[in-house]
């Protein structure tokens, strides 16, 4: 049932496409289809599965079955409470009874159902079905046609069966035990024991039987979809046990005050939650009860969190080791007789274990000499990873830490020394709070700009020498929080007077979790210490037994609850005050029904601050229903939000790279801005927003330890919708006014965004690459430059020939790499694909100079690339397949066909001439191929024994098929730019006799007629006759394509380093013509050498679908160029990607409000299936970044293009 939501959410992307216009009260929450859909469904999660509301006509009997199903547990339960209430029966056999009546009747069940299916399936195959399904989108919408109560496919409708055996038995034993105990649980006169009042006990009876026959109900018979989804599919069948075993808490709390000694709290307790279990239904149909999976990782954290002094962690499987291992730690400390040996176990333990541990993992990777990936380039400073420097760190503060715990414990423990301690504890908060707001852009919770921080700071190095007091401080506060306070605060806990009384369970688990907690989140615990003192001083002369009967760990363990409680209260408040004002406020968020809601949260302003501390209570996020103000408590779950493992998927696009690059310098970046207090405290489940020109990056903070911090790192889709845009462009402006000042000239103001989820916190350098594009108007159209074009390919594809041939000629190491790149570059070439049918050749003409052959077709499209490949039919192996299309034949002319297929040894352009017989010179019958083949390749012979380091390769040497000998392209050879060359190479300058060397070379006329005439032949492949007029569309088609087809295409195509160095000498052209129009003419030969120089060290050149652009982004190469066509416009675009250390500017988000509309998201599409392209919930609100909130959702709900996995953080 939830399989669909995969199929339609991939949509999320286009939901947000049409913005603007439809925002308000013409855009709805459900349409009618899923309005429909929604209200069949809900019924069946508030009864347990009963499918009444069946959307068509069904028989009588498809209900009465079920309401038999549906009350079978009752009839059970009814037949042992009436036994019991005759004394004929103990409570405990009624019990029995009950249960095992339930077990037999639910293995039937069961049974019919797994013996009715293959019927089915059977009569399906021999389409004999009497059950018509008029199949829909969803399952829930499938129709059928009843032939029969009894009939099989009434029965599958009705029980579907499970999947499993191991289902089938253990979900059938665990509804006889839930009959069972309830009907022990609800037995009359143990109601009439807790209540005292009939009328109480016949409520409880009555609905308490209907809440365990919905729990049966959905165990055995059908398990209907629940509001509160986790996982998006159920593959085990766990859903169906949630129900049940949520019924089973409640009996045990029952059991438990049944055989306990008489304990008053827990009768009360009991009695609170006999009337609690009658709104279970209620509870699992609104989805406040989480499932079974996220309540196991949720009680899992929190215990860790708050009783164990842990944190939450970045994986399920470290979360279950550390859980465990921290148990067993707080266990073993019981059982240590000597106090002062409980004292050092508690200080070693909380130290190691607040380390990061998947550090070990990646150090015995290393040890194992894997090698990193190639584009890997992570810090590799001082924590980043473990090694002897960081272990011998920790070895020195482990060995500090356990002699002052063990010392101040034997000789100073006493008040008057705690005491003393406490002074100290409080003057290290103020002074590390004080140095951590003055990091930050704005001060007291983003109310007030700092006066301190830097002002219109727009380049790195301005903002470098303004903050560089700053970081100073922030160094201090390093030093403080890092290195001061945990021995401060361990010597707070050392000299308490109450570690002596460690037999007891509860001072074991509070001292241990304090000493873990002084590590693991030194910030949070330094507050809760001086909360501690401050209590303790201010009630000196007061005595309160039961605040000191707790003992200092205990005393510590509360203060952290009701701390995070605290602040999650107020974050929750500020996101519902946020989301009711601006629903009047912002007029695209305005609706029909807003005045109506608004009214309604004043008169019920009770109801709804108890739902939003339920919601803190619980530590679940405060669900906006439809993101409207009506407020829910959604269930609770783990800090990461999400289940899987985190960045395991995302939806990758070409532009993916660009948020790969710059993450090694963002974590660096990050990790300065984390130790000196910018970002404040990074709490696990924090959420940090950064922006720089079109890139936003989404920060998660997974978890927290010694000195790391766990980071997740999503980025953000690149091509702006217009709800994209609109949120982006209020970033852009909170951002602006924080950091740019220019509207207030007073150092202090009030922060005019203070009511948006993302406060502004500081800017940070990144290596990180700026997007330019421009539009080439004036430059690719002038009629100059294109004259001028032909002339700079010369001197370009020469340089880089020369270049080419004398790297060849170096040692073996210099030529692999030359070659090798070379042979890189060719692999990235655009292929020709190959004909269909080898053996059709088909006739066609010249439409430009005999030497380029084209289409013909009026409706050519110059920027379909693909029809122009096909229309080439030439393999780039060398290898020729079909030499021309026949889309390509001219209109009227006779379509030639040959059946027999050409020998593969054959000339390129066998075809060509026995297609071609006119024109051609005279050739003797049955000699074709030896005129084809008379073509030797000439010899060369050298004047100078230098010759030999720039000669070229052999092949090269021959001449194009129709080479027009006529054209003489010698005449314009750039001999003074050939000798120039000659000059720059260092085997010239490495010799001794620099002129005489230059004047053998200059004179050797071989070697200059060889160059000459490889790139005459070229010229003539690239350009045919010096008449041919050049176009825009031309070098467009050129620059992404390569060769255009013309009959001499082979003679290129089959040399590919050749035929990569003409490429890429005319795309080296191109920029060359953009530059000289951008800054102005070559002035000499040094200026166009070094242009070319730079170029091929710092440039990649090329297009952005190519991957060797993405491969230049990750090795980083300083600058980018790629040519383009706006076909809307018929413009043609340049851009450019300068890599360079910039500020990207970094903001806090209301992580509540994260939550809470991640909540609805997943509640929207898993449980309402309310894919509408168009809906509410997913269009831009300039407050709450809406629409930015949902794309950082993991897939499938959302779309970011980029995922990281954990990065581990240090904060040395």
């Amino acid at each position: 049932m939830l399989e669909c939501c995969y199929d339609n959410v991939l949509r999320n992307k286009m939901m947000s496409s049409r913005f603007g216009q439809i925002m308000g009260s013409d855009v709805t929450l459900l349409n009618d289809y899923k309005r429909e859909f929604f209200w069949k469904r809900f019924p069946q999660t508030v009864l347990g599965g009963l499918h009444f509301k069946l959307g068509y006509c069904a028989p009588p009997y498809i209900y009465s079955n079920q309401i038999t199903l549906f009350l079978m547990p009752w009839i059970f339960g009814g037949i042992g409470t009436v036994l019991y209430q005759l004394h004929v029966l103990e409570d405990y056999y009624t019990a029995v009874l009950s249960g095992c009546l339930m077990l037999i009747a639910s293995s039937i069940v069961q049974m019919v159902s797994k013996c009715a299916r293959p019927m089915v399936n059977k009569s399906a195959r021999l389409k004999a079905v009497t059950v018509e399904r008029n199949q829909s989108i969803l399952m829930d919408e499938d129709e059928f046609i009843f032939a029969g109560c009894a009939d099989p496919e009434t029965i599958t409708f009705i029980i579907p069966g499970k999947m499993f055996i191991v289902n089938f038995v253990f979900h059938s034993i665990l509804a006889g035990a839930v009959c069972g105990l309830g009907t022990w649980y609800l037995l009359p006169d143990r109601l009439t024991s807790l209540y005292d009042n009939i009328g109480g006990t016949v409520i409880v009876f009555v609905f308490g039987w209907i809440t365990v026959c919905i729990g049966e109900y959905s165990l055995i018979i059908k398990t209907p979809t629940e509001s509160a989804t986790f996982q998006a599919q159920d593959k085990y069948e766990m859903i169906a046990l949630t129900r049940p075993l949520y019924i089973f808490a409640f009996i045990a709390v029952d059991l438990t005050d049944r055989f306990a000694a008489n304990i008053p709290d827990l009768t009360q307790t009991n009695q609170v939650l006999h009337v609690i279990f009658l709104f279970l239904p209620l509870l699992w149909a609104i989805g406040i009860l989480p499932p079974l999976d996220a309540f196991l990782l949720w009680g899992m954290e929190q215990f860790l969190q708050f009783c164990l002094g842990g944190s939450p962690l970045s994986t399920y499987r470290r979360l279950f080791i550390l859980f465990f291992t921290s148990l067993g730690a707080s266990v073993a400390t019981y059982f240590i007789p000597s106090v002062i040996g409980a004292v050092l176990f508690m200080t070693g333990m909380g130290f190691i274990l607040s380390l990061d541990f998947s550090q070990v993992t990646s150090f015995l990777k290393s040890w194992k000499n894997r090698k990193p990936s190639k584009y890997t380039n992570f810090p590799t400073s001082l924590g980043w990873q473990l090694g002897w420097k960081e272990s011998l760190i920790y070895l020195i503060i482990l060995s500090v830490a356990l002699a002052e715990a063990g010392l101040l414990h034997s000789f100073v423990a006493s008040s008057t020394s705690q005491t003393i301690v406490s002074y100290i504890l409080i003057s290290l908060l103020i002074i590390t709070w004080t140095l951590k707001e003055i990091q930050c852009v704005y001060i007291i919770c983003g109310l007030l700009r700092n006066p301190l921080f830097p002002k219109k700071t727009r380049t790195v190095d301005v903002f470098k020498e303004k903050q560089r007091r700053l970081v100073k401080a922030g160094v201090v506060r390093r030093i403080l929080l890092n290195v001061v306070s945990p021995f401060a605060m361990i010597a707070f806990l050392s000299v308490d007077i109450s570690l002596d009384n460690l037999q007891t369970a509860s001072l074991c688990i509070g001292f241990s979790r304090a000493y873990r907690c002084l590590w693991q989140n030194t910030e949070a615990a330094l507050l809760q210490m001086v909360i501690i003192s401050i209590v303790r001083l201010a009630t000196k002369n007061t005595d309160l037994m039961w605040w000191d009967s707790l003992g200092t760990g205990l005393q510590l363990l509360l203060v952290s609850l009701i701390q995070d409680r605290l602040f999650q209260l107020i974050s929750k408040m500020k996101f519902a005050l946020t989301l009711l004002i601006t629903s009047w406020t912002e007029k695209k968020q305005r609706r029909k029904s807003t005045a109506t809601l608004i009214t309604l949260n004043i008169l019920l302003f009770p109801l709804v601050v108890v739902i939003i501390i339920i919601s803190t209570a619980l530590s679940a996020p405060l669900l906006p229903l439809f993101t409207l103000p009506i407020f829910l408590v959604g269930f609770p779950r783990p800090v990461r939000f999400w289940p899987g493992a985190v960045g395991r998927a995302a939806c990758t696009c070409p532009e993916s790279v660009y948020y790969q690059q710059m993450i090694p310098s963002l974590l660096a970046s990050l990790q300065t801005a984390f130790a000196m207090g910018s970002l404040g405290i990074p709490s696990p489940g924090s959420h940090f927003l950064c922006r720089f020109q079109d890139r936003l990056i989404w920060v998660l903070v997974l978890e927290r330890g010694y000195t790391y911090i766990s980071l997740n790192i999503k980025g953000l889709e690149l091509q702006e919708t217009s709800c994209h845009a609109a949120e982006a462009h209020r970033v852009d402006e909170v951002f602006e006014m924080a950091f740019e000042h220019v509207e207030h000239t007073r150092c202090c103001y009030i922060n005019p965004y203070i009511g948006n989820v993302l406060i502004p916190c500081t800017m940070v350098p990144v290596k990180i690459y700026s997007d330019a594009r421009n539009i080439l108007s004036g430059i690719i159209d002038s009629h100059e430059n294109l004259k001028q074009f032909k002339e700079d390919f010369i001197k370009v594809f020469l340089w880089i020939l020369m270049h080419f041939c004398y790297k060849r000629s170096q040692p073996s190491d210099n030529s692999k790499d030359s070659l090798g790149h070379v042979r890189a570059d060719v692999e990235l070439l655009p292929e020709i694909p190959e004909q269909e049918e080898s053996s059709t050749i088909v006739a066609r003409t010249l439409k430009d100079p005999p030497e380029v052959y084209d289409d013909w077709s009026d409706d050519d499209d110059s920027f379909d690339f693909s029809a122009t490949e096909k229309k080439a039919g030439i393999n780039r192996t060398g290898q020729q397949t079909g030499v021309i299309n026949s889309s390509a034949s001219i209109p009227g002319s006779i379509e030639t066909q040959s059946l027999q297929s050409y020998p593969e040894e054959n000339h390129s352009t066998e075809g060509f001439y026995k297609v071609f017989g006119y024109g051609l010179p005279a050739v003797d019958k049955g000699k074709e191929n030896d005129h084809l083949h008379s073509r030797n390749i000439p010899m060369v012979r050298f004047s100078s024994s230098y010759s030999n380091m720039l000669d070229i390769p052999e092949e090269w040497r021959s001449e194009p098929v129709f080479h027009l000998r006529s054209y003489n392209l010698a005449k314009s050879f750039p001999e003074d730019w050939y000798l120039f060359i000659l000059n720059q190479f260092d085997m010239i300058k490495s010799e001794g006799k620099f002129s005489k060397i230059l004047e053998e070379l200059s004179k050797d006329k071989a070697l200059l007629d060889t160059y000459s005439s490889l790139v005459q032949h070229c010229y003539f492949v690239l350009f045919g006759t010096g008449s041919t007029a050049l176009s825009p569309n031309y070098i467009f088609r050129m620059y992404s394509r390569g060769i255009p087809w013309s009959v001499n295409q082979d003679w290129l195509t089959e040399k590919p380093e050749l035929f990569h160095l003409a490429w890429k000498a005319f795309r080296y052209t191109v920029k060359l013509m953009v530059d000289k129009a951008s800054f102005g003419p070559v002035e000499d030969y040094g200026e166009l050498a070094s242009y070319l120089e730079e170029y091929e060290n710092d440039w990649y050149i090329g297009l952005v679908s190519e991957s060797g652009w993405q491969e230049a982004v990750l090795e980083e190469k300083p600058y980018l160029f790629s040519l383009g066509h706006d076909a809307a416009l018929g413009t043609y675009t340049g851009r450019v990607l300068t890599l360079q250390e910039l500020l990207v500017q970094i903001g806090k988000l209301n992580a509540d409000a994260v939550r809470g509309q991640w909540s609805n998201l997943s509640w929207e599409l898993l449980y309402a299936t309310n894919d509408d392209e168009e809906r509410y919930s997913i269009q831009a609100h300039p407050t709450l970044l809406r629409n930015l909130t949902v794309q950082s959702a993991d897939p499938p709900l959302g779309y970011p293009i980029y995922s990281s996995s954990p990065f581990h953080v240090p904060f040395f």
